[in-house]
């Protein structure tokens, strides 16, 4: 999908590496949406920048992976969660050569991980519309 200069809120990635998922566990604090949590990469817009190039600056910030916009396969532009709440967008690429150790791990979230994607999809933690967002990209992989 293209994006045609709308506005929107933020935006997500999911990354996929040998059958898991890049994921991070959100901060505990119950200020910020969805605390606690299993989440995926990506955050809020700055300024005027594209979907992609918000998607990767916080993939940047969160995980200290600097990726160009060419890795990612799949995008779709979402409603937003909250009625009258602006719209998001979610990304998903595969990496199967992507190395844990090139992973710096910023100042946002508890821990992260590589989960096993099964296990991100099952668990009852993980964000549920994050899940329905890579649950629908999937099955268009299929």
């Amino acid at each position: 999908m293209i994006w045609d200069g709308d506005d929107f809120g933020g935006a997500k990635l999911a990354i996929l590496c040998r059958g898991h998922v890049l994921t991070l566990l959100r901060d505990n604090d119950p200020a910020i949406p969805f605390p606690d949590r299993w989440d995926l990469p990506g955050g809020g817009r700055e300024g005027n920048e594209s979907p992609q190039a918000c998607v990767l600056r916080e993939l940047h910030e969160e995980f200290g992976l600097r990726l160009s916009p060419d890795i990612i396969e799949w995008s779709v532009q979402c409603g937003g969660i909250m009625p009258g709440q602006i719209g998001t967008w979610f990304f998903g690429a595969e990496l199967p050569d992507l190395d844990p150790g090139h992973v710096r791990f910023g100042d946002e979230g508890q821990t992260w991980q590589l989960m096993p994607l099964a296990d991100f999809l099952e668990h009852p933690k993980s964000i549920p519309h994050m899940v329905e967002r890579l649950t629908i990209w999937l099955q268009s992989r299929a």
